[in-house]
C-alpha cells in the first residue's frame, strides 16, 4: 500500500510517499505555490497538482500535518492551503485520510509524543527510515505523517 504525508507551508506543500509493504520512502518533494497567481488560482494549482501526485503514485491512505492551535498568529495562507488539501483528499480516490497535529501523528506513527520534535529536528535518530538526516525538517514531518497514515 502507498501512503502520503503532507506538510503545508504558506509558500509550498511538502509531501512524502511511503510504500508500506517495503517500508521505504518512494519520494519526497514540494509543490511550490506560485506567487504570480491570485489566491484562488494558486489554491486551484495546489489542488490539481496534489490530485496528480495521488494518481501517479496510486496513494491509498493519507495524512495531513496541520498547524497547532497554540500558534499566536496563524498563517491564513497556510490554513487556506490545508483546507484545499483536505478537500482534494476528500474528492480523490484515497480510501482514508486523517488530519492531525503532533499528538495525533505521534500516536498513529507509534512514536512518543515527547520525541516528535527531536526526531523532526534530526536530534534523535529515526532508524525506521534510511538516510533520515538527509531529509529536511518538513520532509521528516511529511514522512512521519505518511507513516501515521497507515492507521488512518
Amino acid at each position: 500500500m502507498k501512503t502520503i504525508g503532507i506538510r503545508v507551508n504558506p509558500s509550498f506543500v511538502t509531501y512524502a510517499v511511503l510504500d508500506t509493504d517495503s517500508k521505504t520512502v518512494v519520494v519526497t518533494d514540494c509543490i511550490n505555490v506560485p506567487k504570480a497567481l491570485s489566491t484562488p488560482d494558486a489554491l486551484k494549482f495546489v489542488r490539481s497538482t496534489l490530485l496528480d501526485v495521488l494518481r501517479e503514485y496510486s496513494v491509498e491512505k493519507a495524512g495531513i500535518r496541520i498547524a497547532e492551535h497554540t500558534q499566536h498568529s496563524p498563517s491564513i495562507d497556510r490554513i487556506q492551503i490545508e483546507g484545499v488539501v483536505q478537500e482534494a483528499l476528500a474528492s480523490s480516490t484515497v480510501l482514508a485520510y486523517f488530519v492531525g497535529q503532533i499528538a495525533s501523528i505521534s500516536a498513529k506513527a507509534n512514536i512518543e509524543r515527547t520525541d516528535f520534535k527531536q526526531i523532526v529536528a534530526g536530534d534523535k535518530d529515526f532508524a525506521e527510515v534510511e538516510n533520515w538526516k538527509e531529509h529536511s525538517a518538513e520532509e521528516r514531518e511529511a514522512i512521519l505523517t505518511a507513516i501515521g497514515a497507515q492507521n488512518a
